[in-house]
């Protein structure tokens, strides 16, 4: 990332409400959304991952949303890359980017880079990928017990993949992450939060709603997904209901557990990114406030980037 480039963000948990907000403030204050998503990014996985509609995505312009296909694999290198073109190119238009989304790895990758970790080795990762769970676990836990006491030891992917780089460089996984020490840039902008019991409410009623728009049919559609892909929360429970292993509202108790236990993790990690400004929605009753408080932020912080000389 071009380290003079101002870049705003409106982070938080899944069902927050960024989606609608962060429409609303683009639209007032000439901007253009880049998601920072893990799954929205991917096509056909409209109604799974919650994506912003096709009308909604006509209105104001969206980038980095419904971008990779689902049987390939995409990792946060490839976003930092796609993510930094789309800042660049629009602040050549004269416009503002915001970046909105709730995958931490992303956003930090934005707000302090990555370090020279090493690509994926083919053989290594299926040597890893014939270990159990729990041996995963174990090997991380012995190899990296700083990353074991972060990492969600419950994600094959994510354990295979520090363990594929403790193995590659023979240094600790943490100790790469520990290098994102300064900020790249100028970064500003808000975590959206709300009262735990307000939140745990709107996700229960989200997947409900997903379940009437039609989840289980666009999933039976879906091919075979990529590793990352198939992380997708909902994915593994619509399968086993389609397979009959569980009931649809088995199908639904599961996927809103999945759920909140995800949005618990992204305020974990947000709560740690003393950039962003926390803002409780629970505490507005008219969202039109919400919205005028960011686009008084958004125009302050750009404003204040080109006062001290930052190239737009």
């Amino acid at each position: 990332m071009n380290p003079r480039l101002p870049l705003f963000f409106i982070t938080g948990p899944t069902g927050v409400g960024k989606t609608g907000i962060a429409a609303e403030v683009a639209a007032r204050c000439q901007g253009e959304i880049i998601g920072a998503d893990a799954f929205q990014i991917y096509t056909g996985m409209d109604i799974l991952t919650a994506k912003p509609s096709l009308k909604l995505r006509e209105k104001i312009p969206h980038h980095l949303v419904d971008l990779v296909s689902k049987t390939q694999n995409f990792d946060v290198a490839q976003y930092l890359g796609k993510a930094t073109q789309a800042v660049q190119e629009i602040t050549l238009r004269g416009r503002l980017p915001i970046i909105v989304g709730g995958t931490g790895l992303y956003v930090r990758a934005l707000t302090h880079g990555l370090s020279d970790l090493p690509g994926t080795n083919p053989e290594l990762r299926a040597k890893l990928e014939e270990c159990s769970l729990e041996e995963l676990q174990e090997r991380l836990k012995s190899h990296d017990p700083a990353c074991a006491a972060v990492i969600d030891l419950k994600n094959r992917r994510r354990l295979i993949r520090a363990l594929e780089v403790c193995e590659l460089t023979g240094r600790p996984f943490s100790s790469f992450r520990n290098e994102w020490n300064q900020p790249s840039g100028p970064v500003s902008g808000v975590f959206l939060t709300r009262d735990r019991k307000d939140l745990n409410a709107r996700i229960e009623r989200r997947v409900l709603q997903m379940m009437r728009d039609g989840l289980l049919e666009e999933v039976r559609a879906l091919p075979d997904c990529s590793g990352t892909a198939g992380q997708a929360i909902g994915l593994r429970e619509a399968r086993a209901c389609l397979e009959g292993r569980i009931s649809p509202d088995e199908c639904i108790a599961q996927i809103q557990r999945a759920t909140r236990n995800y949005a618990k993790r992204q305020i974990t990690w947000f709560k740690r990114e003393t950039a962003f400004e926390p803002l409780n929605l629970s505490g507005f009753s008219d969202p039109t406030q919400v919205v005028q408080q960011i686009v008084k932020k958004v125009n302050t912080f750009f404003h204040s980037a080109r006062n001290v000389g930052t190239k737009l």
